[in-house]
């Protein structure tokens, strides 16, 4: 894909623009990812619509939850990053919801059973005991999130072979999780989908915000692999990467 701007200018820009947030709408044409089939944000507002006391685990800047077209009564979010945090609270606190500063790792700063459904999108990682412990009894966990080897086509461009990454994120590895915690796994989907980076300009940007893609990225650490896939875009057109996304809603027997 030919462009009539530099490699100078579109890795400046990138390396610029604000990565706060969960929203990727700044690569709106410089970058494509095909969806997952189920629709995870209709699929989550249906269930909060009929939620009593609801929990965002992990939220970002609180995008999705804020997408929600029916809030319940009592809706938490919590988020780690202060970026996000500050985000997030701009979005939720005029529809009624609390966002909780809090770190990933448990414990989660909740009671036992304090929610009927807890949602994440995108967790870091899914600690499965404290889901289940601060769910109700009959209540419903409802995730999606990054399956094996996503976009590794992009992480082995610049890190090299990564066979043990390519191992982790395994879908039946969260439903062993999930039954060991108590939970009954009702569904879990995987879907392999196509992403394409149009430019070194969204290569920049999606290795800035998604910061555990490529652990200590910066454009003067990488500048030379940047120039030459630079150059592979220029000549080839975008570049490919295949994005993995995981499904999976699991219950609490009722007591």
């Amino acid at each position: 894909m030919s462009t009539d701007r530099s490699f100078e200018e579109l890795v400046a820009e990138a390396d610029s623009v604000s990565v706060a947030g969960w929203d990727f709408s700044w690569l709106d044409g410089r970058a494509t990812e095909e969806r997952p089939s189920w629709g995870y944000a209709r699929a989550m507002g249906e269930r909060m619509g009929r939620a009593s006391a609801a929990l965002d685990i992990q939220t970002g800047g609180g995008e999705v939850l804020a997408s929600v077209p029916k809030l319940p009564p009592l809706a938490v979010a919590t988020e780690a990053w202060p970026p996000n945090v500050a985000k997030a609270t701009a979005l939720l606190h005029p529809r009624g919801a609390v966002v909780v500063a809090d770190q990933e790792e448990p414990p989660l700063p909740f009671a036992d059973g304090a929610f009927d459904l807890v949602v994440s999108r995108h967790p870091v990682k899914a600690y499965w005991t404290e889901i289940a412990r601060v769910l109700a009894p009959g209540g419903t966990y409802f995730s999606q999130e990054v399956g094996p080897a996503s976009v590794f086509e992009l992480i082995e461009y610049f890190l090299g072979p990564q066979p043990e990454g390519r191992k982790g994120r395994d879908p039946e590895a969260a439903r062993a999780e999930a039954e060991a915690a108590g939970l009954e796994v009702v569904d879990l989907r995987l879907e392999k989908l196509r992403t394409e980076f149009l430019d070194i300009g969204a290569v920049v940007y999606f290795l800035r915000k998604v910061i555990w893609m490529v652990p200590g990225f910066t454009v003067a650490e990488y500048l030379p692999q940047l120039r030459s896939l630079h150059e592979q875009i220029e000549k080839e057109g975008p570049f490919v990467a295949t994005t993995a996304r995981f499904l999976v809603e699991a219950r609490k027997p009722a007591a």
